[in-house]
């Protein structure tokens, strides 16, 4: 068994929030870019770092 710290975590496309590992996303990890399903619906409004 896994401990919470191990899992793996990716930033969110949408907020760049970081989001961990889900049971859930086991097989599709890869492809999984977004940290919820309100950041997948505002796809459209993604965040861009502004350079100053």
């Amino acid at each position: 068994m896994r401990k919470k710290g191990d899992l793996p975590s990716k930033d969110c496309v949408c907020c760049g929030r970081p989001f961990n590992w889900r049971k859930k996303w086991e097989k599709v990890w890869n492809e999984v870019k977004y940290c919820s399903d309100r950041c997948r619906q505002n796809k459209q409004e993604v965040k861009k770092p502004t350079s100053s």
